[in-house]
């Protein structure tokens, strides 16, 4: 375990009693150990190998105890991989010399002649740093992939119709402005996906992206969720807490069903808005915030404020720019890239390769009302490549109710709720011959779920 631990060091130093030593004594605590006495070679070893950790003497032959050629070495190290971490050693103990080394990028300091185990915990805190140095790089690195993939102009959406265009269009005009933003639409239709596309393309993108589902606050975490508390201000205050508005400062805050806030909270959120302030439960003390507001809802909001259901000056606050998405009924020229994306999508999940969409299946979907837009379509695409034996996506795949609500429709003619979730299960099982952790797995039910319905169903 020792040795994974401290991996791979290279020792530089012109005393060979030195060299030797340190060899004799690391080679049972590391994968690996390099000696070298002409710092001159450090260049070619590094780039011949990746050293977790440099033992590096400050005080070569031709300039005995300032250290100069030490910090020389030090600088050129850093300079080949910043990541490096170099413990400097010298026989000379200069406490000064030793903070200087610290601020110039050593990660240590240690004295020659050194002890044993007190060598090796210092080796051993430093090759910890080193992980976490290669952890933390690593997390930038696919931070950075993941950022080039997901910030191109609106990722996730798919669709060209007019109205989509039009969408595009607007969120291009306002999201390089700090300007509150009022999201319209039915539920499915694809609210959050803009509400993150306009932080995407804002100047705050590389701060927080933070989400409250207004609906599901209670009157009593309301002000606690959103503006925190300290410690002791109420029985389960253990310890100060930063709510989501001091949390998303510096960013974007989407209060997502902002429609569904009860009047007396609809007060509390207009005065943070307001004042650009927040006060925690407990506290005195007002701290201020820097954040852009982004709201949706799918509720008329406007005849709510007519109805005295909603406060007007709270919506002026929230919608300079007001942005409404179609239904997908409105943008039928859609459904088809819409249909492929979600096969492309699911296809890889489900592995299920070379998948068809008659035209008669097509149509049908292009005929159908849609009432819960681009969500109630995915689930139907997943659906149907979940059900689909021979690679053919066919009408009776897709289970559509009518748009009065009936239980018949074109597509599951006599079909019952009961009767499709039987189906499905059904067909389900036979795919995996029985098994029932795959049959969940692939209904996206947990074990005990899909044993309740076999009972049910008789199965």
């Amino acid at each position: 375990m020792m040795n994974r631990r401290l991996g791979k060091i290279l020792v530089v130093d012109d005393d060979s009693d030195v060299l030797l030593a340190a060899a004799l004594f690391l080679k049972r605590h590391s994968l690996l150990v390099r000696t070298e006495s002409k710092p001159a070679l450090i260049p070619s070893l590094m780039k011949e190998e990746s050293f977790d950790v440099i033992l590096l003497d400050m005080n070569f032959t031709r300039d005995v105890s300032s250290g100069q050629e030490g910090f020389f070495w030090l600088d050129k190290i850093l300079e080949i991989d910043p990541l490096a971490v170099v413990i400097l050693i010298t026989a000379y103990g200069d406490v000064e010399l030793a903070v200087r080394a610290i601020k110039a990028g050593a990660t240590d300091f240690v004295l020659k002649p050194w002890q044993n185990e007190k060598l090796l915990a210092t080796l051993s805190a430093a090759m910890a740093i080193r992980q976490s140095r290669d952890e933390v790089e690593m997390l930038l690195s696919r931070q950075q992939h993941l950022g080039a993939d997901l910030d191109h102009h609106f990722h996730g959406f798919v669709g060209n119709s007019p109205r989509m265009r039009q969408v595009y269009a607007t969120i291009q005009k306002v999201a390089k402005t700090d300007a509150n933003v009022l999201i319209l639409g039915e539920n499915g239709t694809g609210k959050e996906l803009v509400a993150r596309e306009l932080h995407r393309q804002s100047h705050r993108s590389e701060n927080v992206f933070i989400t409250v589902d207004m609906g599901a606050l209670t009157a009593g975490l309301f002000e606690s969720e959103l503006f925190g508390h300290v410690k002791g201000a109420f029985t389960d205050a253990r310890e100060d807490r930063a709510g989501r508005f001091e949390t998303a400062s510096g960013g974007t805050l989407f209060l997502d069903e902002i429609g569904n806030l009860p009047l007396a909270l609809q007060a509390k959120l207009l005065a943070v808005l307001q004042n650009h302030e927040v006060t925690r439960i407990g506290s005195n003390k007002a701290r201020q915030i820097d954040i852009r507001i982004i709201s949706a809802t799918n509720m008329p909001i406007h005849l709510m404020v007519e109805e005295k259901q909603f406060r007007q000056d709270l919506l002026y606050r929230i919608n300079t720019v007001e942005i409404h998405l179609p239904p997908l009924r409105e943008r039928m020229d859609d459904i088809p890239p819409l249909v492929n994306h979600f096969i492309s999508q699911y296809s890889k999940r489900y592995h299920k390769s070379k998948l068809l969409v008659p035209q008669s299946t097509m149509k049908r979907l292009e005929h159908y009302h849609w009432p819960g837009n681009v969500r109630e379509l995915e689930h139907a695409v997943e659906r149907a490549i979940i059900l689909t034996e021979d690679g053919v996506l066919q009408p009776e795949d897709f289970f559509l109710t009518d748009s009065d609500g009936s239980k018949n429709s074109p597509v599951t003619d006599a079909f019952k709720l009961n009767e499709v979730e039987k189906s499905v299960i059904q067909k389900a099982l036979i795919k995996h011959g029985g098994n029932i952790t795959q049959t969940a797995k692939e209904l996206g039910l947990t074990r005990t779920a899909l044993y309740r319905r076999l009972e049910k169903y008789g199965l």
